[in-house]
């Protein structure tokens, strides 16, 4: 019998907030008091100390590259599990960009097993909304629904024939999942490697325009609401993408959308060192761009906060700026980011990394629960208040291309809890 006590810290959750230790005892919420120290029922447990620290439902990314299968020099899914854990997860969404595509079962099956052989992390697999990602053919939806894949996702690129993804909205409608657009028209951003605006030209670089994003995210926003069917919108970058959302929403579309860490702190300013490990897709936007994004987390328009972790081999990042291929990571910086750049409270920002994504996920039922007896044991323990920098030799990733060496990141991860075992303690995962 495996029985943990989570000792001296404060719960955030769904319910609220309160101070209140927590036993877990196989696998599951056994008790929930402000004093289970002394209890009896907690006489065998193992302590783990949560003094100062936030107890919470374990985070869910929406948005993870794994690499595996076919870069795994860049990560394998079980390093890009360790660091998940490392950094509060207990779930995320495999994207589907690998090679082989997601897009039939066998692959899906396979970054399936291989997230529980690793044991580390809840990996969820995505599917591709058309055959190998080429935007001609759709996938198909019912087999690898059947299969438990929820979410549908050309991630990389956008699907830019209207009447194809009119169709997938169609298709998605009545077999229940989601589709996940990475919004780009990619005609308009051809050889593009930052921001279109005053820096692009200041720098001599060839720009990414806001207006590419904003097209697609129209398109689809509209094709929703014809169909009815819903849309989550990956990774949004501008202030016109996050009022078209908000305006959605206010018509009462089935819209999501979610923004990365990297949207709501960097610049496109940053470019000025010609450093690829500031080039991401989308682009880093103004600082108009980024505060318009910040507001949209605080009013709800955006739903989550999703890390876009893109790992890639060092030698590849090293290339000059328009050969190095777009991404950083994300998985074990994203709370201390967060906190780091929103005006938001702790509950906030823990709901928009938990129970927020997991409700569009499809693990609601599993992950972001009320932390309460009888509840699975997917918990996070974090200290709000650390302040902390980067080491690139302590990541658990197995890239290191992260542009937030050096910064001060506020909030850390102490312990993780994956179906009621730990897989990091005091910050060192456990296997």
């Amino acid at each position: 019998m495996n029985e943990y006590l989570i000792q001296g810290g404060t719960v955030i959750d769904p319910t609220g907030e309160r101070r209140a230790d927590v036993l877990v005892r196989d696998g599951v919420v056994a008790a929930v008091d402000e004093h289970l120290g002394g209890s009896p029922d907690a006489g065998g447990a193992t302590v783990i100390d949560a003094a100062g620290c936030v107890v919470s439902p374990g985070f869910v990314d929406l948005h993870t590259h794994l690499r595996e299968p076919g870069k795994e020099e860049a990560e394998t899914i079980e390093t890009g599990s360790r660091a998940a854990a490392k950094g509060g997860y207990t779930c995320v969404v495999a994207m589907p960009n690998t090679d082989p595509t997601q897009d039939c079962v066998s692959v899906v099956e396979f970054v399936r097993k291989q997230g529980e052989a690793a044991g580390l992390c809840d990996v969820r697999p995505s599917g591709s909304i058309t055959v190998g990602r080429a935007g001609t053919q759709l996938t198909p939806f019912a087999e690898l629904a059947e299969a438990g894949v929820r979410i549908f996702t050309d991630d990389g690129s956008g699907v830019q024939d209207p009447l194809l993804m009119r169709r997938a909205f169609e298709y998605a409608l009545d077999l229940d999942i989601v589709l996940a657009q990475h919004c780009e028209i990619a005609r308009l951003t051809e050889g593009a490697v930052m921001h279109e605006g005053h820096c692009c030209s200041t720098f001599g670089l060839p720009g990414w325009p806001s207006i590419a994003e904003e097209l697609m995210v129209y398109r689809d926003i509209e094709l929703v609401r014809l169909t009815g069917a819903p849309v989550h919108i990956l990774h949004l970058s501008t202030a016109g993408s996050v009022e078209l959302v908000r305006r959605a929403k206010a018509d009462c579309l089935p819209v999501t959308a979610e923004a990365t860490p990297h949207h709501i702190s960097l610049t496109d300013e940053l470019l000025a060192g010609y450093s690829a490990l500031y080039k991401v897709n989308p682009p880093l936007r103004t600082m108009a761009d980024v505060e318009a994004v910040r507001g949209g987390l605080a009013d709800g328009t955006i739903d989550a906060i999703a890390t876009d972790h893109a790992p890639h081999a060092p030698e590849t990042k090293e290339q000059p700026l328009d050969q190095a291929p777009p991404g950083m990571l994300g998985l074990e910086t994203a709370l201390g980011v967060s906190l780091a750049s929103l005006e938001m409270s702790v509950a906030e920002v823990v709901a928009a990394l938990s129970w927020k994504p997991a409700a569009i996920a499809g693990v609601a039922d599993t992950h972001g629960r009320p932390i309460a007896p009888g509840e699975p044991a997917n918990l996070t323990v974090f200290d709000p208040n650390e302040t902390w920098e980067v080491i690139p030799a302590n990541l658990a990733s197995k890239s290191k291309n992260t542009p937030f060496v050096g910064v001060p990141l506020q909030g850390r991860t102490k312990h993780t809890l994956l179906h009621g075992v730990p897989t990091v303690l005091d910050g060192n995962p456990q296997r």
